[in-house]
This record gives C-alpha cells, structure tokens and sequence, in this order.
C-alpha cells in the first residue's frame, strides 16, 4: 500500500518511482572510484539531488548546502563542522589578516568506535579531543591536515553551488585542484547550470581532474517509464492520451511531469494503492494539470522579470532589462537551444535607445553576472544562466518555458519596462 505523494509529485525523500538513467546514473556509478572530483549539472527540479541520494548511501557522504554569502574559508568551516570538529575563534591571523580557528573534536563524534578500539586508538583520538588544531580556514593545506587527522573518508557534497558568487565558486574551482593533489577527498558538487565544463572554465587545471555528469536530460522513454512505474505502485492506469499529452507539454522536466501525474490522481480520488484498477485522465487534463502547476509560479516569474530587469543598480545603459528583451521575443524552441551570444548582440543593436555606445563588453558582461544577479536579488530557483562555454543564454527552468509558452508576450515586455513599440515574435 502506497500513498500517491510518495509516488508522483516532488517530496524531500527518493520518489518511490525513481528510473535509473543511464546517462545519468550509470555514469556517476562508474566514476565514484576514480578519484575525481564529480560535478552533477543541470536546470532546476531535474532529479539532482535524487540521483546522488539514490546512488549513494547515506553514511557515504556529508552534505554542505552553500549560502550566496559564502567565501572559500566559510565552505571550508562548514566542511570541518560537518566532518565533526568544534570550531571557535582564534587570536592569531593569517597572511591576509584575518583570524585563524581552533578546531577541536568532540568525543561524542567517536561514538562506539572510540570505546570498541585499541588503547593506542583511544590515546590518539583523545588527544586530538584535548589539543585543537589552530588553522586558516582559506588554506586547502590546513583542511585536509585535520581531516586527515580523524581518517575522514566521505565523499564531500557541495549542494546548490550555483548560489555562491562567481569569486567564490572561481576561488573553489582552484581549491579543487589541491584537494584533489594533496588529499584522496572526492567533491560532488551539485549546481544549476547548463554548461558541462563550468568548473573548466574557472579552472584550467582540473582538466582530467573532473568529471560532469548531466542531469538534466529525460529522453522520452525514461519519463514514460516514470509514469509506468508510479501506474504500478498505485494499481491505476494513466489514459494513453493523458501520458501522450503530458509527454509534449511537460517540455522535458520531470518535474512537470510528477505534479501533473499527482493532481490527475488526486482528481480522480487516487490517493493510494487501489484495490482494483482503473483508468484515469485525458489530454484535456494533461493540458490542465501542466497549466495548473505553471500558473501556481506566475508570482515568481513575473517577479523574476520586474527585478531581473532593474538589475544591480541604476544605470544608464540598463542591460539587463535590454537582455530580457531577446528572452521575451524567442520562440520556445530557441529558447531550449540557448540563445547565441552573436543573436542577443544583434538583438540589442537593432533595439537598445544608446545602440552606438553598447559595446561586446558590456553585452559580455551583463550576460556573465545573470547567474549572480539573481542570488542578489533572492531569485530561486535561477531562470536564467550564461554558458560561457558555447556563448549561450540558456533558461534553467522548464517551468518557465511552459508558463512563457502560454503567456501574451507584448505585456511581459511591458512588465519588463520595455517600450510598447517592440512587438514579440
């Protein structure tokens, strides 16, 4: 006997009708043992977090969720907490001036295994307890001299590495590399992103030192086979024209895909395993449920492109507002694609009121701050983000698409600010 909520829609734990994907899963399996660092990329609500939590167990790992507040030194406290140290404030400074940290294990992170092993053990672990380490929490060095201290051996998980600001994430990607020179420590770190080279980009060095893996491609069999599974674990049927509807408006997200399943079941009074099956929905109700779910984060969409548009601050060029306009007017499948840098250039040379003082800089610029001016301004999950790899601007939400789709482009341009004069494609 299952409940429907722990079969179709998003919930904190592993969905019951999780699919393996072999160009996900398969993937992150084969390279676990490898010693490198893995990055698991992709839009948001695509099953990130549930694929590591499936491939995974639970004592295998610790989980640090960053902050858009965090500096290298703050990721690396928190990987120390997590590891089990206690850290307080020294007196002493670093080179750059800032305060070293006392870092001291409690006995209490030993548990058993302290009391099951060999007094040289004990001896060793108490001493550690009595004689905290005093480290700079921004050298690599001082962090993997007190992990190595304890014998950690976890993987370490990065969540939502996409909120830190670029300085930030540039400043880990070189970390990443002495980590992985100096230490046996692997990093999973989890970001919405579309571009499977980021940490390259940042980092030349962790060429061959890494390795993505994309989680945000459903093919259509694997999302068919979602709802399959989950038509089993309830003992209902889905109507082939409700999954075939279902299929071409959910765009690909997964996400989409389980609402819509679970509001068809909850229409249809499903909220369990059934006793004998039946068959529920239609196409009108796949288009129903899509809308339904979309039209729940209007709010945050049209919030989204007020606040996108003012950008960081006021400016005379106002880039940012003058970018939405090349979003607002492609079609849903460019938009998919990723807008090419040359496409927004042209865009923005034709429409933007100081056209001859624009220049590739600032075009350039504005796009690489997309992701940043979001965690500015609070926006989650992202919509927007640059790939400065294949010099696109690609949407990071599906649900946007969908809810883009089904609006009249000319008033978002004028939510946007933009003049009425410029008609959406």
């Amino acid at each position: 006997m299952n409940k429907t909520s722990d079969v179709f829609g998003i919930s904190r734990d592993l969905p019951l009708n999780y699919v393996v994907r072999d160009s996900a899963d398969s993937v992150l399996v084969e390279n676990l043992t490898r010693d490198k660092h893995l990055v698991i990329f992709g839009s948001s609500k695509q099953g990130k977090t549930s694929l590591r939590k499936h491939v995974l167990e639970e004592n295998d790992y610790i989980v640090i969720h960053c902050s858009n507040k965090w500096s290298v030194s703050d990721i690396n406290s928190a990987i120390l907490k997590k590891a089990g140290f206690e850290l307080t404030q020294s007196m002493s400074k670093t080179t750059s001036g800032k305060s070293k940290i006392f870092a001291k294990i409690t006995a209490s992170i030993f548990g058993s295994s302290a009391e099951g092993g060999g007094e040289a053990e004990r001896e060793r672990k108490e001493e550690i307890v009595r004689t905290p380490l005093e480290l700079d929490p921004e050298d690599v060095n001082d962090i993997i001299t007190a992990l190595n201290s304890i014998k950690f051996t976890r993987y370490i998980i990065l969540e939502d590495f996409h909120y830190l600001n670029t300085e930030s994430q540039k400043d880990f990607a070189v970390a990443l590399k002495a980590f992985h020179e100096e230490s046996k420590y692997c990093f999973i770190i989890i970001g919405v992103w579309l571009e499977e080279n980021r940490l390259t980009v940042y980092n030349g060095d962790l060429s061959g030192r890494i390795v993505s893996i994309d989680a945000d491609r459903w093919e259509e069999l694997e999302l068919r086979k979602v709802v399959t599974s989950g038509e089993t674990l309830l003992n209902v049927k889905l109507s082939d024209d409700f999954v075939n509807e279902l299929i071409r408006d959910c765009f690909g997200s997964v996400y989409i895909l389980q609402e819509a399943c679970f509001n068809c079941c909850i229409k249809y009074g499903v909220n369990q395993t059934l006793d004998e099956k039946i068959e529920i929905g239609s196409a009108n109700d796949a288009d129903e449920m899509v809308t339904a779910v979309v039209d729940q984060q209007t709010g945050r969409f049209n919030s989204f492109i007020t606040q996108f548009a003012e950008g960081f601050q006021t400016t005379t060029l106002e880039m940012y507002k003058w970018l939405l306009l090349s979003v607002l007017k492609a079609s849903i499948e460019d938009l998919r694609r990723g807008l090419k840098y040359s496409e927004i250039r042209k865009e923005l040379e034709e429409n933007h009121p100081q056209k001859g003082e624009l220049n590739p800089g600032n075009i350039t610029q504005a796009l690489q701050s997309c992701a940043a001016l979001q965690v500015k301004k609070d926006l989650k999950p992202l919509v927007l983000d640059y790939d400065q790899t294949n010099l696109r601007l690609r949407v990071v939400d599906s649900g946007f698409l969908i809810w883009l789709n089904k609006q009249n482009r000319n008033d978002l341009l004028l939510l946007a600010g933009l003049p009425a004069g410029l008609t959406a494609a």
